[in-house]
């Protein structure tokens, strides 16, 4: 199971203009002197954001070599996404569809899922609760008792409906707890309630951002491991929406996503300066605040996690191929049951 860990390469300085070299690309930034070369065997994805130039040699060797491209807005809202040829195992497809066409195996595969993402959220505030003060604490624990009764209920849960409102409620009671986890930071207001599409708040605008780049951690795992990252379990099908990416991102939502914020926030690493507003209301980080995000994204994405089925510790940005892999397993009938990650 051991995949290196390549590099993902940001690039959003408007205007910045990338070209193929051999086997390098070549980085040419405006208004400065100069080009960068990076050698491609040493990046696995790139992800632009805005006005960026891309050459047609670039783009069709990033699709040779399967190495996705991603194209996101300036305010880091997802547009496209270049893949290449699929050259997954045809027999996996079909076994991923066959079970997604059984609603027991479906909904099996689902309440591990939220099973999973349940058992990390009471992870966090658990570990959160420890160095509150009585009052929070107090609220945080409560919480997590509720989350204690909607892990329990979701090995019972008869429907993908009933499946999917203890999932929301347990959402809830986590976003709910997790404003006592975040320092106050003047200038930034209190984190009440998730919002989204737009956020119009700090907090919410740094977990939509960081959810999106957990988004393209787990769909591109996907892609590696030959699953059809369009056909899911827990999600159901709809065009243009990765349905598997985003089952496979629930598990890792509270530890991944939600834990890097509440790090940056509580560092004082990310401040309100990083933050603006458009004339429409919605709250975006600016082009400081999201190079602050992604250096510390990518330093995120190295720290080792214990894995029990692994046998060994795991790097955060691998997590989603080891998942990937078991799920692949479980579909091919080698193991009989899907097994979510949670943190210890």
């Amino acid at each position: 199971m051991t995949t290196e860990l390549l590099n993902t390469l940001y690039v959003q300085t408007q205007g910045a203009d990338l070209r193929l070299e051999q086997d390098s690309l070549r980085v040419h930034l405006p208004d400065t002197p100069g080009r960068q070369i990076l050698p491609l065997r040493r990046i696995d994805a790139i992800v632009l954001y805005g006005h960026i130039n891309l050459s047609t040699e670039l783009i069709g060797r990033c699709a040779q070599d399967r190495r996705p491209v991603t194209w996101m807005t300036r305010g880091g809202r997802y547009l496209a996404r270049l893949d290449g040829a699929v050259h997954g195992n045809v027999l996996l497809r079909h076994a991923q569809h066959q079970a997604h066409a059984d609603p027991e195996a479906r909904l099996a595969i689902a309440r591990n899922i939220v099973a999973g993402k349940i058992r990390n959220s009471r992870w966090i505030l658990l570990r959160a609760a420890r160095d509150a003060a009585p009052a929070p604490k107090t609220r945080i624990r409560a919480a997590a008792d509720t989350l204690a009764d909607g892990l329990a209920a979701t090995s019972t849960c008869p429907s993908l409906d009933t499946l999917m409102g203890t999932e929301g409620n347990a959402a809830r009671t986590h976003f709910a707890a997790l404003a006592d986890t975040i320092r106050p930071t003047e200038g930034i207001p209190a984190f009440t309630h998730r919002n989204r599409r737009p956020p119009t708040d700090p907090v919410n605008a740094l977990l939509s951002y960081t959810y999106g780049l957990l988004r393209g951690l787990v769909h591109g795992a996907a892609e590696q491991v030959g699953l059809d990252p369009y056909i899911g379990f827990l999600h159901g099908i709809r065009p243009g929406k990765p349905a598997l990416a985003l089952d496979l991102m629930e598990e890792f939502r509270p530890v991944l996503a939600d834990r890097f914020v509440l790090t940056l926030l509580n560092r004082r690493q990310i401040r309100p300066s990083h933050f603006e507003t458009t004339p429409g209301g919605a709250v975006r980080l600016t082009d400081d605040g999201r190079k602050i995000v992604i250096t510390a994204w990518q330093d995120w994405k190295t720290q080792p996690w214990e894995h029990p089925l692994a046998g060994r510790n795991v790097p955060a940005g691998l997590l989603p191929v080891v998942q990937a892999r078991i799920l692949a397993r479980h579909l091919r009938g080698e193991l009989p049951a899907y097994l979510p990650w949670t943190a210890a």
